[in-house]
Formats: C-alpha cells, sequence, structure tokens
C-alpha cells in the first residue's frame, strides 16, 4: 500500500452546491503548499470507478457536499467513527453520497480500508442545475481548504 495521502473531491458542478467537494479539491491542487506525496482528483460522481484509486491511497479526505443537517455553507470533519454513523442513518442527498457509502463498504470487504480517512463535509443549500455555488457554500470554500490542509499536514507529519 502506497504511503500517499489521497485528497478525493465528489459532486457534479452542474448542480451547484453538490460540486462543492471538486471546487476545493480544485483550489488545493494549485496550492503550492500541499506537500509531496498528496495526490488530488476531481472524483465527480465515479462511484466504484473511484475503487483503485482508492485502493492505492494510505490516507483518503474526501471532500463532499453532505446534508449534516446545520445550515448552508456549514463545515465538518467527520472521522471514521463518525463517517460510519452518518452512512449507517441511510440518509443521502446525492447519488454520489450513495454511491460514497458503497465504495467505502467495497474498501473494507476487499480490506484495502486506508489507515486515515475522514470526510470534510459541507452543508450544501442549493442541489438543482446552474453551474455557480450559492452565497453560504461558496463562502465555505477558503476555510474548507483552510481544515483539509491542516488534515493533510496532520496526516503528513505521521507518516
Amino acid at each position: 500500500m502506497s504511503k500517499d495521502i489521497l485528497v478525493l473531491g465528489l459532486g457534479n458542478t452542474l448542480l451547484a452546491d453538490d460540486g462543492v467537494g471538486v471546487h476545493v479539491v480544485r483550489r488545493l491542487a494549485a496550492d503550492a503548499a500541499l506537500p509531496h506525496g498528496v495526490r488530488t482528483v476531481d472524483g465527480g460522481t465515479l462511484g466504484f470507478r473511484l475503487a483503485a484509486i482508492l485502493s492505492d491511497a494510505g490516507s483518503v479526505l474526501i471532500i463532499d457536499a453532505t446534508d449534516i443537517k446545520m445550515e448552508p455553507g456549514t463545515i465538518r470533519l467527520l472521522d471514521t467513527k463518525s463517517l460510519d454513523a452518518h452512512v449507517a442513518s441511510g440518509k443521502r442527498t446525492s447519488a454520489h453520497e450513495a454511491g460514497l457509502a458503497n465504495l467505502l463498504g467495497l474498501a473494507r470487504l476487499e480490506n484495502f480500508e486506508p489507515r486515515h480517512l475522514a470526510v470534510l463535509a459541507i452543508q450544501p443549500q442549493v442541489i438543482d442545475w446552474r453551474e455557480t455555488l450559492s452565497d453560504p457554500v461558496e463562502g465555505a470554500i477558503a476555510p474548507a481548504c483552510i481544515i483539509a490542509m491542516a488534515t493533510i499536514m496532520e496526516w503528513h507529519n505521521l507518516a
């Protein structure tokens, strides 16, 4: 297994806030402070097709629009325990969130779970056909990048 850190942005940028994970990953990819060994991937809505990418990662940070029952633009870092509880709730806001649950289930079944796994969840306001983010979710991009970078650095220092 690789020791690389994978930062995976999920979402459909044609569905407003649903694409926030992709927007955050694109910004992180352009950040010169991103440490060596960190891969950023625009996972879009690929679901199971991401299994090969996930299986090669030592640590995985997934960034996604997720209904966490908070104000739009709220950011929560879900560790493995919180993520398991969210997935077990069965409540999905999008097809790729259901795909994420299945992908993580496949990782466990095939025994390629990463050492570290977390989801940076951002509460969407609008999921509808439009290519722009709502104001609260647009405003969450910079803070989400800060949280993502802190998580990446923590994992990088543990490697």
